[in-house]
């Protein structure tokens, strides 16, 4: 960083216009202007001059980068450019990365909704057509062999003899749950479960959203401790909360209605990931009420 380019940061953090800096100086707004470009350079009286207007030392009007930092007036302390270049391209280039993903995820995060939701509509008309037995299942006239076990429901195509088996992490008699309800019992249970994982589907969505505007946001250089992000973050925190609550509330409902022991409980790690994401709310609203006045930036403006 030259003499231009730290002359323009420090009068671009005190909210100075050139005209306004030449008056001070008692130089043209063109002279200014050439000492901001590289094009002239001012004489070292005009430089002590700079200094004492801007409250700093020669060291950070004429050195490579700014360093001392604590030279500066308070009121621009907040705003210097605190990033070298390879630091800003590197910082660019990783919030860069994080939004891309976070905009890829949504798209993928609606298509599964999309394909959720045609499913819940499509399920009903084909429920018509499936029979259950005792020990078998007919589905558009292909008949299925089931066997229920422990936690295991075993299905094997009779004319194929293909097997699958699917685990219910359960500590109920799934034997007698499955063979004393009707299938419009199952039909209502899974388009409830079915909304249920649209719901978290959608909390998703807009956690990826939010996480798309803050990066994007750091990656346009404002620092992330501005109002709009604080507000992304508590919206993120709010809705990974519900994310991480939402299950345990909705397993014990279901529990309650299907009278199937769903082994839910509250781990201490979900205990230590709120406490953690209510923290970290704490120190973005602390760190735009450090900066509230400053409107600081990340990174030097690029010529």
């Amino acid at each position: 960083m030259k003499f231009g380019e730290n002359l323009y940061n420090l009068r671009k953090s005190a909210k100075m216009s050139q005209e306004k800096l030449a008056e001070k100086m008692e130089v043209s707004r063109q002279s200014v202007s050439k000492w901001e470009n590289g094009d002239s350079y001012p004489e070292m009286e005009k430089i002590i001059r700079l200094c004492n207007i801007f409250h700093c030392k020669i060291n950070d009007l004429v050195h490579e980068e700014i360093s001392d930092i604590d030279s500066l007036d308070e009121d621009i302390k907040m705003s210097v450019v605190k990033f070298r270049k390879e630091k800003q391209k590197k910082m660019k280039g990783i919030s860069k990365i994080i939004y891309i993903i976070a905009r890829i995820g949504k798209i993928i995060i609606l298509i599964m909704a999309i394909a959720l939701a045609l499913s819940m509509a499509v399920i009903p008309m084909i429920a018509n057509k499936i029979e259950i037995s005792d020990t078998q299942i007919k589905f558009f006239g292909e008949t299925c062999e089931y066997k229920v076990e422990d936690k295991t429901i075993t299905l094997t195509a009779e004319k194929t003899g293909k097997t699958r088996e699917l685990y219910i992490d359960t500590n109920s008699n799934l034997k007698d749950y499955f063979t004393n309800h009707s299938i419009t019992y199952y039909l209502v249970t899974g388009e409830c479960i079915g909304l249920c994982l649209l719901a978290f589907i959608v909390i998703i969505f807009n956690i990826l959203k939010y996480i798309e505007k803050l990066f994007l946001n750091i990656h346009n250089e404002d620092t992330p401790f501005n109002m709009e992000n604080v507000n992304s973050i508590r919206k993120i925190a709010i809705l990974l909360i519900i994310e991480i609550i939402g299950p345990i509330i909705g397993g014990l409902i279901f529990q309650a209605i299907l009278k199937i022991d769903m082994n839910i409980s509250i781990e201490l790690m979900d205990v230590m990931i709120i406490l953690i994401i209510f923290s970290l709310v704490y120190v973005f609203e602390y760190g735009y009420e450090i900066q509230v006045d400053s409107k600081g930036k990340m990174y030097g403006d690029e010529k």
